[in-house]
């Protein structure tokens, strides 16, 4: 894999990962709700999703989902699921602004709890696996060795998706102190009605659609 190569698969990967999506719209809700330093695990949560989506690609998960209806539907669901979840619970959000009593646990604001949302989200959306195994051979020298070839791209995606993750972060944290805390109710409504529109778009999707 050449300069140019790397070049032009980083401009592609960088124009898919800003596209607003379930794990940017959780960056951004997170960025609202904790600050950007909280919002931090989540974002290495779906670099960790990242790493997994290459490896898998590697191996050749993506074409088995594009030939097994069975665990493409399988994964489809529990992706589906899982935002819809999400979603739900940011709806019914009430703003980022009560703080837990000192020395209490919030369960919602730890950094596991975090890193786990944005890891699963990422984890179980099979249209990542699918985009990632049509896109990423394309840029694979079949000649040299496959094996550090794919880790290159991994790092560059990773990298991408974590700095577009983090500039989506920096944008929540900002409106709440340029509106204060009705901005975290609103941009929770908003990020979450748009984690349900995906779950929507993700239960009718079809492998045929890639």
């Amino acid at each position: 894999m050449n300069l140019s190569t790397l070049l032009v698969f980083s401009l592609v990967a960088l124009i898919a990962i800003a596209t607003p999506g379930p794990t940017v719209l959780l960056a951004l809700a997170n960025g609202s709700r904790y600050g950007v330093r909280r919002a931090l695990p989540g974002m290495f949560g779906a670099v960790a999703s990242d790493f997994v989506l290459v490896g898998a690609v590697a191996l050749g998960l993506g074409a088995l989902l594009a030939a097994s209806e069975f665990w493409f539907s399988v994964l489809k669901w529990a992706g589906a699921l899982y935002l819809a979840w999400l979603g739900l619970r940011l709806l019914r959000s009430q703003g980022g602004f009560d703080l837990p009593a000192a020395g209490a646990l919030d369960p919602q604001r730890s950094g596991r709890a975090v890193f786990a949302k944005s890891f699963l989200v990422a984890v179980t959306n099979p249209k990542g696996y699918l985009f990632c195994s049509a896109l990423m051979p394309q840029f694979i020298d079949p000649a040299a060795a496959q094996a550090p070839q794919y880790a290159v791209i991994g790092l560059v995606f990773a990298g991408l998706d974590f700095s577009v993750m983090l500039g989506y972060a920096f944008v929540g944290a900002r409106a709440v102190r340029l509106f204060r805390a009705s901005a975290v109710k609103w941009l929770d409504r908003a990020c979450g009605g748009a984690l349900l529109a995906l779950a929507s778009s993700l239960a009718v999707y079809r492998r045929s659609n890639t």
